[in-house]
Parts: structure tokens; C-alpha cells; sequence
């Protein structure tokens, strides 16, 4: 059986939106770089993610005004990482474990290189009905 590397499954396109940006922003950015997710930052540190589901669930649903909320009132604070050197496995039991669809993936220098989601593991490590 192939094992794959996080480094090979991630999607290696980051986009970094300060807490302070509405989430009418956030989503157009996300719309634009044909993404689901954005990683928060407050300075120059990690604030935290936003995911689409996030936009729809956590704002939308509970009649927020997406041109006055900001991803600093909805992002998830709870940063889940991991190396880019380990195995898609590995990320799948972190996601359950954690009971996240997405994980940051960082370097040996916990620098951030990609996002790995768990459509990312299914489109690579599930089986083909060809």
C-alpha cells in the first residue's frame, strides 16, 4: 500500500485575512482563491481558522451581518497542526481524534506551508471504483 506524506496531500495555497476583516470580505477572498478556508492572524500571530462552514453556520444561521461581523468574532481559536512529513493517516486520526475537517500543516520549524482537509484525504486515499 502507497503511503502518502502530508506534504503530498495538502493544498500548499494559504490565504492569511487580519481578525478584523468582515465576512463579506473573507468570503469573496475565499470565492477568489477557490478555497474554504482562512487562516486569522491579529499582528503578526496566529488568531486562529475560518472555513466556509464556519461563515454559513456560525454567522449566517445566527443572523449575523456578514459587512459587520469580523473573523475575529467567529474564527476557531484552536489551532490543530501538523508535519507536513507525516502520514495521511496520521492526519486522518488527528481530524477524528480532534473532530476537525481541517488541519494546518507546518514545517520542522513550525512554520506553516499548507492545509490539509478531509476532502484532501478522500480525493487521494480513497479506493477508485474504476
Amino acid at each position: 500500500m502507497n503511503t502518502y506524506r502530508v506534504a503530498d496531500l495538502m493544498t500548499r495555497r494559504i490565504v492569511y485575512l487580519s481578525a478584523q476583516t468582515t465576512l463579506d470580505e473573507a468570503a469573496r477572498a475565499m470565492a477568489d482563491a477557490d478555497i474554504g478556508d482562512i487562516v486569522v492572524t491579529d499582528g503578526q500571530s496566529l488568531f486562529g481558522m475560518v472555513t466556509d462552514r464556519d461563515i454559513v453556520v456560525r454567522a449566517v444561521a445566527e443572523r449575523k451581518d456578514p459587512a459587520k461581523t469580523t473573523l475575529g468574532e467567529i474564527a476557531t481559536r484552536e489551532i490543530v497542526m501538523i508535519e507536513q512529513s507525516s502520514t495521511g493517516a496520521e492526519a486522518a486520526r488527528l481530524m477524528r481524534e480532534r473532530a476537525v475537517r481541517r488541519v494546518l500543516v507546518c514545517d520542522v520549524d513550525r512554520q506553516l506551508v499548507g492545509i490539509i482537509s478531509l476532502g484532501d484525504l478522500a480525493q487521494r486515499l480513497a479506493p477508485t471504483t474504476d
